[in-house]
């Protein structure tokens, strides 16, 4: 049904066919944690979203034009009022700017678009162009089984329609994965045994735990959660059992709007540590990302799932200001005056100010400042902030959140990146195990770009700081996931269209999940960094042999006729088991350190501030000093305090090892 208001805006949405328990016309009707009519003299436009919301929790007449989904049958008129005021004051907010930058457009692709820019994407447009690049030949050698078929699905589909459309010819997919006849068989990488951070040694077991269907959480369990754990060595697609489809998503399942109802997830953690994204080189994370769209998508086929992505077209946006400017511009302009910034100075201010003066404040986020205080201060903030001229004092808390708000909703691409939104609330809508969400959002985390990824990391803890402060601002998990979720998934306020609006629910259990277990989505499943591993020694490998193609077979066949006659020499002076460090920051910048199986990264770092102790300056110093693992396989690896650094070793044997600080 279609609720319309004299403002042209138009709020559309499906409402469940059972019936629900209308509230008593002097019954209040809000949200769990909400602040009742007496504290809340603000919400001016309360009574005008209880409409709406008892309007949208009626009995339909007639069946609905759309199939439902779990997010229309998941939750009640009461805790869906706080999705659509925020709507309404998105909406009303839009409708004073007639300036709305320019951003991201949704373009329908062509007949084999998608296969193409999909095989781009994850870095293997040499099967595209017919060209013989090292990355990509080193990539497809590290690919697991489920990874490989993903690959070749795609080139399958892309080789097809070319054909179709009597294109230029097209590489015979054989001829790139090896195969001999036309029954697909891979020669994928072993998945197990496993040791720790994947890398394989004789005789170790696998120390992972299977995820089916039968085994993970639902939203809709009435039983006590216990305690659930992750295993990052194992690939995700690769643990998948095929799932009966009588255990598939039941559309009636209801989302639990307590915290409770979410399992607490701990991950098992290896002897090489956790690894988080900015503990890699920015080359090796490049990688992690072609390898977790291969991985996201291998996973979505092994549940059955299409994964759905828009194809953007890029529209010109702002290129100076504040608000409206995308992420990259801002941190090129804010990194002139602070270098190696990650996040836009005027982002980390708000967020700042909220956490300074308004986590306690009642009703955070959820109720509305003034409408025109903020469009005035947005004028403001705009004309002073750069010469540091802004008094932050005068400005409210809920104008504060208003800005907060406006500033993501505004960007010229959504945080979470308009090419993947369709997959974010397709891992809700298809995927019943909270776990198995976990995993899909886990890999979604691993695509965004730096300036998103960061974004998003500053912007969440934040709201996990307001939904820590409960007590006093009254603002639950879900009262805050709702409140944020139309301002990341709902594109333009006004502009939103009717399918996006029936995703309220869906989108604010995405929120959820982000918010709750945002500590496990920036930790880089070690399973990805083994085959970063295997895609730096392949191409090593390949560049070797490539050099000494060049030089001539003849020289390299007497060469190496030669070194089998001489007899074998140590490559380095160094024992096995033994690994010089080098801590150019201290007065002793080497040391030579016999490792065993207890020795961990802490531990040298504890012996060097011993040997080069001088005062509290010192100890200072050390703090905020890592031990990096630089070369070999991997680019540059800042290592977890409490990694094994023989596991390190064994996994890395050519790397060199530096103390030196940690780029946070």
């Amino acid at each position: 049904m279609e609720v319309k208001d004299t403002g042209s805006v138009v709020l559309t949405a499906y409402h469940s066919y059972t019936p629900s328990r209308l509230p008593g016309r002097g019954e209040p009707n809000f949200a769990p944690g909400s602040p009742p009519p007496s504290r809340s003299p603000l919400r001016k436009s309360l009574p005008r979203c209880q409409r709406i919301s008892r309007m949208l929790s009626n009995e339909s007449l007639r069946p609905p034009i759309y199939s439902r989904s779990n997010s229309q049958a998941s939750v009640d008129s009461t805790s869906m009022e706080d999705f659509w005021c925020e709507v309404q004051n998105i909406n009303e907010s839009t409708e004073e700017r007639q300036d709305e930058p320019a951003g991201l457009e949704i373009k329908l692709p062509d007949e084999g678009e998608l296969e193409a820019e999909w095989l781009q994407d994850v870095g293997l447009s040499t099967l595209i162009s017919g060209s013989e690049e090292e990355d990509g030949e080193a990539l497809l050698s590290t690919l697991t089984r489920t990874q490989a078929a993903a690959v070749q699905k795609r080139y399958n589909t892309y080789t097809q329609t070319m054909r179709k459309k009597n294109k230029h010819t097209i590489r015979d997919v054989r001829d790139i994965f090896g195969i001999s006849d036309t029954s697909p068989t891979f020669e994928a990488i072993p998945m197990s045994p496993f040791t720790t951070n994947g890398i394989q040694l004789p005789g170790q077991k696998s120390g992972w735990k299977m995820v089916s269907s039968t085994n993970c959480l639902e939203c809709d369990k009435d039983s006590p959660l216990v305690k659930e754990e992750l295993s990052f060595e194992v690939s995700f697609s690769e643990s998948i059992v095929t799932i009966p489809k009588h255990r598939e998503w039941q559309k009636n399942q209801r989302f639990k709007k307590d915290e409770s109802a979410l399992p607490n997830v701990t991950i098992r953690k290896s002897r090489l540590g956790l690894t988080e994204v900015g503990d890699l080189s920015l080359d090796d994370m490049k990688k992690i990302r072609y390898l977790s769209l291969i991985e996201l998508t291998a996973f979505y086929d092994a549940l059955g799932i299409e994964l759905k992505r828009n194809r953007t077209e890029r529209v010109k946006g702002k290129e100076n200001g504040l608000f409206g400017v995308p992420l990259t511009v801002l941190l090129e302009n804010d990194q002139k005056k602070v270098p190696g910034i990650k996040v836009p100075l005027i982002f980390q201010k708000l967020l700042l100010k909220l956490e300074e003066t308004g986590l306690e404040t009642e009703g955070i986020l959820r109720v509305p400042g003034s409408a025109s205080r903020v469009k005035s201060l947005r004028q403001e903030i705009e004309a002073k902030f750069d010469e540091g001229i802004f008094d932050w004092d005068q400005v409210r808390n809920n104008d504060a959140a208003g800005l907060l708000k406006m500033f993501i909703r505004e960007l010229p691409s959504p945080l979470f990146t308009m090419e993947y939104l369709p997959a974010f609330i397709t891992l809700v809508e298809k995927i019943a195990s909270v776990k198995l969400q976990l995993q899909a959002l886990h890999l979604l985390i691993m695509l965004l770009p730096d300036a998103s990824r960061d974004a998003a990391k500053a912007f969440l803890q934040f709201l996990k700081k307001v939904v820590a402060n409960e007590r006093k601002n009254k603002m639950t998990l879900w009262n805050v996931s709702m409140i944020v979720a139309p301002n990341l998934f709902i594109c333009k306020g006004k502009r939103a269209n009717q399918e996006e609006m029936l995703t309220a629910a869906t989108t604010a259990h995405v929120v959820r999940l982000l918010i709750k277990y945002q500590d496990i989505l920036w930790t880089v499943p070690t399973f990805l960094i083994s085959q970063v591993r295997k895609m730096n020694e392949a191409a090593m490998n390949n560049s070797k042999k490539q050099l000494m193609f060049d030089k001539g077979v003849r020289r390299l066949l007497r060469r190496k006729t030669m070194e089998r006659e001489r007899p074998e020499r140590p490559e380095s002076d160094i024992p096995e088991g033994v690994i010089r460090v080098h801590a150019p920051l201290h007065s002793k910048v080497s040391m030579a350190i016999q490792l065993n199986n207890q020795t961990q990264a802490k531990d040298i770092l504890a012996r060097f501030y011993c040997e080069n102790s001088h005062g509290s300056s010192e100890q200072m110093k050390m703090q905020i000093q890592s031990l990096h693992e630089i070369g070999g396989n991997i680019g540059q690896h800042c290592l977890d305090p409490d990694a094994y650094m023989l596991d390190v070793y064994h996994a890395n044997p050519q790397a060199e090892w530096v103390i030196k600080p940690k780029i946070s």
